[in-house]
């Protein structure tokens, strides 16, 4: 992931102070030029808004999605809808920038607000690393480094002794991530996902999917043989649910075992701060015993 870096161009032999702007570089590699001071902001998506947040520039967020429910000091500011994209409410906002996910975001989202002036910054994250490197990154464009560092620290200690606990873990056992149980998407090549079950002990099964979000088989969950399922099944959700939805489970190793566990997705869904607990949780789900001794 790219540091965020700010450029200093000479137009005429204009600074960018006598021209009241900076140019700063996105994680897409875009050249956007923004306000000294950035005081109005906008997230276009719940992990933009955590990962501002964490980087200490809560006061900066002039409103959020509909969507957002984290921190709880967000419950007080305007909502705007996100699908569609509600652009007359979020322009009304009065906002100096607006801060997208390329996960959820497109460039025409980008190309839509840059028509009434508003400049986009797109974050992205694709491993856990991202997560440390973006709220540093957003500090240092919204005015907040020293804040920002310290939690990037914080998070990086935090994945560095979890680390230091599964080090030596010899034997990993498979483990297949669903979002739901019923259409059975999955996460592929490239997630997230499948560093946070390495550091957790385990092994993917879908990390070499080449799709995004692949959509499983259950003649792909069968033949994998799954020894771990977890997955953001919802409230309430009990294994007879996922055996009356594929009935031939029943002879996965996972199910004969009880090894199926439903997980929080506000600590897997969305790439922001919190997947450092979600790695903590599946590891404690992975191997109880070691997490249990200090």
């Amino acid at each position: 992931m790219r540091t965020v870096s700010i450029i200093l161009f000479i137009l005429i032999g204009c600074s960018p102070e006598l021209s009241g702007e900076r140019s700063v570089e996105d994680d897409l590699g875009r050249i956007l030029d923004v306000s000294p001071t950035i005081e109005r902001i906008a997230p276009l998506a719940p992990s933009i808004t955590e990962l501002v947040f964490a980087a200490g520039a809560g006061s900066k967020v002039a409103g959020v999605s509909t969507v957002d429910d984290f921190p709880p000091s967000i419950d007080s500011l305007p909502k705007y809808n996100l699908i569609p994209m509600d652009f007359e409410a979020i322009v009304s906002l009065d906002l100096d920038l607006i801060i997208a996910s390329e996960q959820v975001n497109t460039l025409k989202d980008a190309d839509l607000f840059a028509s009434v002036g508003l400049p986009v910054f797109f974050v992205v994250v694709n491993d856990l690393e991202d997560i440390t490197q973006s709220i540093r990154n957003l500090g240092e464009l919204l005015g907040t480094s020293m804040i920002a560092s310290h939690r990037a620290s914080e998070l990086e200690d935090s994945l560095s002794l979890l680390q230091l606990r599964t080090a030596d873990i010899k034997s990993k056992p498979d483990v297949l991530f669903l979002i739901e149980h019923t259409t059975l998407y999955a996460f592929g090549e490239g997630s997230y996902i499948h560093g946070m079950i390495d550091l957790a002990g385990g092994k993917s099964l879908t990390e070499d999917m080449s799709l995004r979000f692949p959509i499983l088989t259950d003649e792909f969950v069968l033949t994998s043989k799954a020894e771990v399922i977890v997955g953001t099944f919802g409230d309430g959700f009990e294994i007879s649910q996922l055996l009356e939805a594929h009935p031939t489970w029943d002879i996965l190793p996972a199910v004969e075992s009880g090894r199926v566990y439903n997980l929080n997705s506000d600590y897997y869904l969305g790439p922001g701060p919190r997947l450092v607990k979600g790695a903590w949780v599946l590891a404690e789900i992975l191997h109880p015993e070691m997490m249990s001794n200090p």
